[in-house]
């Protein structure tokens, strides 16, 4: 049985957390509780995650959306059928037209079945996407995170994640990810909340509109 959040738990689960760390609590004194952010356990939103790496949110909204505009419906056999020149006015990179063919590729194959994938243990969630072409850690904990709503993750190399844990925990800005992970150790199995709870202090304390 894999651990999941929801909007039945999630606030019971910041207040676990925050009352193993002040530091937590005090962002939810501040800012009052992050919202639940999830995504469709779909093509569709691995889809999105690519086109979020190294951009804007803002940036990677606007090709999704384009990209929805010419589709309608985004599924894999679909997007297929776009040329270069398509993918290039929904705003895609040639890197990242690349990266959503191979994602494409893997399902209309079945080398990767997205509905299975609630099966099983985080591990072989990851090993499973990052054989995918353009999937590496932080595409495959972010679809862990919104998409299959795992308690347990913790996307050590998300930049506004990482600045806000070392704002909140007072670390160097140059502190490694060894560090940080060693800080997230006590907020097991709940470092998803955690995560949430940090990105709200980043997007509340910057104010960054969502």
């Amino acid at each position: 049985m894999h651990l999941t959040f929801d909007r039945n738990n999630f606030t019971s689960l910041c207040n676990i957390l925050a009352e193993k760390d002040r530091d937590l609590y005090s962002i939810i004194q501040t800012f009052g509780y992050p919202p639940v952010w999830t995504r469709p356990a779909s093509f569709e939103t691995l889809i999105h995650i690519i086109l979020e790496q190294q951009v804007s949110l803002a940036s990677a909204k606007a090709a999704l959306s384009k990209l929805k505009q010419r589709l309608g419906r985004i599924t894999s056999v679909k997007l297929l059928t776009l040329s270069d020149e398509e993918l290039k006015s929904c705003y895609f990179s040639a890197q990242k037209m690349g990266y959503a063919r191979c994602l494409a590729q893997a399902i209309v194959s079945r080398q990767i079945q997205l509905k299975r994938l609630s099966r099983y243990d985080d591990r072989e969630v990851k090993r499973q996407l990052k054989a995918i072409k353009g999937i590496g850690d932080w595409t495959a904990d972010v679809y862990l995170l919104f998409a299959l709503r795992r308690t347990d993750v913790f996307p050590v190399g998300d930049l506004a994640m990482s600045n806000a844990l070392k704002e909140v925990k007072g670390l160097s800005k140059n502190s490694a990810r060894e560090v940080m992970l060693k800080v997230s150790e006590p907020w097991r199995p709940y470092r998803s909340i955690a995560t949430m709870l940090l990105w709200h202090h980043y997007i509340q304390k910057r104010g960054i509109r969502v």
